[in-house]
């Protein structure tokens, strides 16, 4: 131990940091994954956006904005991904893509439901985060940002580089698209 007790702050700063990565870590996947459409990137943003929060841990670690901060870097991360290796999306709208649907993510069952609804509740998610993932990007990213992290349609305009026109029709399309594949998955229940 050296004087002042450093190896000791060190091992605190580690436990304090790993309980901050468990508390915030569904959160942090689960935007990353909407946004992206793939388990892998989604993982890699995920730990890209970890490492940020280490380096500004001291600062972001007890503080009541972490969840804030945490999803903001987690959209700009997506969004940066999204145009430097997959930049077709911007301009892709006639193109469409599957995609693989692979790492489905259940909800949490919750207590006061009987099991059947909470199975029934788990089930339906289960299918929209699959519908949701089968979207091309250039629907998916304005869909995510608008009904799961609450943007408005200029904000999503300005963090893409889009008309608000355009932000419209692919969130439009986008809920089409939804509707149509739910009532596909639904037939085959």
């Amino acid at each position: 131990m050296t004087a002042g007790g450093r190896p000791n702050r060190q091992a605190e700063i580690a436990e304090r940091f790993e309980a901050f990565v468990r508390e915030y870590q569904d959160m942090v996947f689960g935007t990353a994954v909407r946004l992206l459409g793939h388990v892998a990137e989604a993982e890699d943003v995920a730990q890209t956006v970890f490492l940020r929060a280490f380096e500004r841990f001291t600062a972001i670690g007890d503080s009541e904005t972490a969840a804030g901060w945490l999803k903001a870097v987690t959209t700009n991360l997506c969004l940066n991904h999204l145009s430097r290796y997959r930049a077709r999306w911007q301009f892709f709208s006639e193109l469409e893509r599957p995609d693989d649907p692979d790492g489905s993510r259940a909800e949490a069952l919750a207590t006061s439901e009987s099991p059947l609804a909470a199975l029934e509740r788990t089930d339906r998610a289960e299918r929209v985060e699959r519908a949701l993932r089968a979207l091309p990007d250039h629907q998916r990213v304005p869909l995510v940002l608008f009904h799961f992290e609450g943007m408005s349609y200029q904000a999503i305009a300005a963090a893409l580089g889009i008309s608000i026109g355009k932000v419209k029709t692919d969130i439009h399309r986008a809920r089409e698209r939804l509707r149509k594949a739910l009532a596909v998955l639904d037939e085959h229940r």
